[in-house]
């Protein structure tokens, strides 16, 4: 996200013959603020009899949009004061999207083609493209055309899916930007850096792009290359603010699914990636919770404490990390699955919620700026901040809560899977709310138990507590 550079998100990509059951996956961790909630929504399909036309609350960015949105669900800001931010969903014709990773443009391609300030932002992506598409391809051809007619005020990494195919497209400067597709076999990790490398403009099947760019670099002389046309070089930036912020995220993400491959933290590595092992739900869910365990760089283990020079991949600001799952099942709505886990990922968890609800629990529906205990984002992040206060004594009372949840949420898929299957139309879809309301009161009443833990235990913590010296 762009709303704070020093917070800004991590993505993950996976193509179906990548994983272990031939999913599609896509997954962001949202960062901005320690303290800024988000709700979980399921918007319902619409048909308006006039065209609506979309009004940004950041600028003065409209757009006029179809007449017929589709369902989705998407996880909105507790606040219409700095826009939308939808930032992640599914859709009813199974197609998933999640925006933005913030990126930055150098300043040689910005002089050449400035940001526009009332162009489209992240702030409004979501909202104005997925309810509209199809395909991922689609989605990426969408906001192309968005960008080539109003420009946009930001660089940013955009993700879309559906079951065959893995997107991540990259905007730069006022008007250029690229889309690659993840090969089926592979992976992507990205760090709030421009990850897309060289492309291939023979080959249409795998790479998309701004029309008249290769003319736009070749006019204004930005490509450093002899040869090719290596994105990254030309439009990014490679700084010590990469080497520090946004350089280890991918060697950590790389690490952990490819830790055969013995890379250097701080260098530039491939943008696609082929893992050890195929990759699980629950391996991009440990990715996207990665503070660094296991390593001198772990911001939890005060022992390492000289070596707390990187960022991790999980934060304190992060509000949301979803990883958005497209399985190969006919039905859209029983195939995907919207895995959220509120608040920071590796003190959370994340809870699966079928695209075909028409609702969510009330409590992902609440919460403002002020802690309130009513609210989805403030039940994970009252835990989480009592498990800050001493994480080496908490450990495993949240690692205890955390896998008794994994365990019953997978149980749950497999019956709702089966139960589900047996359903259609408005029954299947209540059904899979009922269900989605279900594991969300599961994850919020065991996070209130761990509070409740923590607090007792955290009583005979305290640096007022007194053994008196019987000798004395």
């Amino acid at each position: 996200m762009n709303k704070n550079y020093y917070s800004a998100c991590t993505s993950i990509l996976i193509g179906k013959k990548a994983s272990i059951d031939g999913s599609v996956m896509i997954g962001r961790n949202e960062d901005s603020k320690a303290a800024w909630p988000k709700h979980f929504v399921a918007h319902p399909r619409v048909t308006h009899d006039e065209a609506p036309i979309f009004k940004s609350n950041d600028s003065k960015f409209e757009l006029t949009l179809p007449k017929t949105a589709f369902k989705y669900t998407a996880t909105p800001e507790w606040t219409l004061k700095f826009g939308l931010f939808e930032e992640d969903g599914i859709n009813e014709h199974g197609v998933a999207m999640s925006a933005t990773e913030s990126t930055y443009s150098n300043d040689r391609v910005l002089a050449c083609d400035p940001l526009v300030k009332d162009g489209i932002a992240e702030e409004a992506m979501v909202t104005v493209v997925l309810p509209y598409i199809k395909t991922a391809r689609e989605g990426v051809a969408r906001l192309g055309q968005i960008i080539a007619e109003f420009g946009t005020s930001e660089s940013n990494g955009i993700l879309f899916a559906d079951k065959n195919e893995a997107w991540y497209m990259e905007t730069a400067a006022g008007h250029q930007w690229v889309a690659q597709r993840i090969p089926d076999d592979s992976y992507a990790v990205v760090a709030n850096q421009m990850a897309i490398e060289e492309i291939d403009f023979t080959d249409s099947d795998n790479f998309m792009w701004a029309t008249g760019i290769q003319e736009f670099v070749a006019e204004h002389h930005l490509s450093p290359n002899r040869t090719g046309f290596n994105f990254r070089e030309i439009f990014g930036t490679n700084n010590q603010m990469d080497s520090y912020y946004n350089l280890p995220r991918v060697w950590e993400g790389q690490r952990l699914l490819s830790p055969s491959l013995h890379q250097e933290a701080i260098t530039q590595l491939p943008f696609i990636q082929k893992a050890d092992h195929l990759i699980a739900v629950r391996d991009a869910q440990v990715v996207l919770s990665s503070h660094y365990a296991g390593t001198k760089y772990d911001l939890l283990d005060p022992s390492t404490h000289e070596d707390h020079r990187f960022r991790p991949i999980s934060l304190a600001a992060t509000q949301e990390s979803h990883i958005l799952q497209m399985r190969q099942m006919a039905d859209p709505d029983l195939a995907n699955i919207h895995w959220l886990a509120m608040g920071v990922a590796a003190e959370s968890v994340y809870v699966p919620f079928y695209a075909g609800i028409n609702g969510t629990h009330p409590a992902y529906q609440k919460g403002e700026g002020t802690y309130s205990a009513d609210s989805a984002y403030w039940v994970f992040k009252h835990a989480g901040v009592l498990f800050d206060s001493h994480p080496k004594e908490f450990k495993d009372d949240l690692q205890s809560t955390q896998s008794q949840l994994r365990i019953a949420f997978d149980e749950a898929i497999i019956t709702a899977d089966q139960e589900a299957a047996k359903l259609t139309g408005a029954a299947r879809e209540t059904y899979l709310t009922e269900q989605g309301i279900q594991v969300a009161e599961l994850a919020l009443s065991k996070y209130r138990e761990l509070a409740a833990t923590l607090i007792t235990k955290m009583t005979d913590l305290s640096p007022l507590q007194f053994q008196q010296d019987l000798s004395l």
